[in-house]
């Protein structure tokens, strides 16, 4: 049985969860992107480069990659709620003058 929620969002409410969903969306879209513009190089560096093939196992390409996956994500999720954050700002600002 499906949880249900008898709260009223406030108009602030929805256009609070709507940048989120939107920083989300976009930050999903750009980690995807990141991750595989750093995953080809990697993986072809550690089957060619022999200081690379050496030194760096799975783990560590691993981990080179999901570091560009999550500062990818972070980036753009925090840029984007604060162009949202700057927008409000900005909007309260004329409606006062």
């Amino acid at each position: 049985m499906a949880a249900r929620n008898f709260q009223a969002l406030s108009p602030k409410e929805e256009e609070s969860n709507a940048a989120v969903r939107e920083a989300v969306t976009l930050g999903l879209k750009n980690a995807a992107i990141s991750g595989t513009v750093v995953a080809v190089p990697t993986l072809v560096g550690c089957r060619v480069l022999p200081w690379a093939k050496a030194n760096l196992n799975y783990t560590a390409q691993a981990l080179i990659i999901s570091a560009a996956c999550v500062a990818g994500f972070f980036i753009t999720a925090d840029k984007t709620i604060l162009r949202n954050a700057r927008q409000n700002t900005i909007g309260k600002i004329d409606r006062s003058t």
